[in-house]
């Protein structure tokens, strides 16, 4: 193991076993119907309190942050606005889909966003190397088990936002469905949303870890 991927390693070890808790907690919380606001089953869950996609900005900034304090090398300027561009990437592709009459809930629809959101993570990586790597690997770590989460929930029908379909996505059964509404976003969209959000959070906690030396 060189290095450089042991001290990556090190640096995600913590914050993926905590994301690997609150993917955990979450599961029991729908299976259990408990509080909606915190664990909300509705196709794709969004807003619950209770979700690792709240942890994506506090551990980008963690990473950002250690990175900086370690000496690592970016030009932040150039950096932010990469991110800012890959930020941008995927509402614009969304728009020019609208516009161009794809049904949002349709293949091509999807294909896009998966295109975007590939070359969004490229962006993530070219902007500040060393912060994209650790937000890559981290985002492995975090969307991996939430994969296989899905899979238990789909294969067991289980009625948790893991297996619900969006509203007026076609019909899909099994391993189908699994991948179109597990495997592709989890391992596409979702790295895009921790390597840029993560990447704008950990580029402003750097940007305050290098100014401290010059403060005190």
């Amino acid at each position: 193991m060189s290095q450089e991927s042991n001290r990556m390693r090190k640096l995600i070890l913590v914050p993926a076993v905590i994301t690997l808790a609150v993917t955990l907690l979450r599961l029991v919380g729908e299976l259990q119907g408990w509080s909606e606001g915190l664990f909300n089953r509705s196709a794709g869950g969004g807003g619950a309190l209770v979700g690792i996609a709240w942890l994506v900005p506090v551990f980008g900034a963690w990473f950002g942050w250690k990175l900086a304090r370690a000496g690592s090398g970016a030009a932040l300027g150039r950096a932010l606005g990469l991110m800012l561009l890959a930020l941008v990437l995927l509402p614009a592709l969304g728009y020019l889909a609208g516009k161009a009459g794809i049904p949002e809930q349709s293949l091509t629809t999807l294909g896009i966003y998966v295109a975007g959101a590939i070359a969004a993570v490229l962006i993530g990586l070219r902007a500040w190397p060393a912060l994209g790597r650790v937000l890559f690997a981290y985002g492995l770590a975090a969307r991996i088990p939430v994969v296989l989460v899905m899979l238990a929930a789909i294969l067991g029908n289980w009625g948790t936002h893991y297996d619900v379909m969006p509203p007026g996505a076609p019909a899909m059964e099994g391993l189908t469905k699994w991948f179109m509404i597990g495997v592709v976003p989890q391992l596409t969209i979702w790295m895009a949303f921790t390597v840029v959000i993560g990447g704008l959070f950990g580029i402003a906690a750097a940007a305050i870890a290098r100014r401290r030396p010059a403060a005190a």
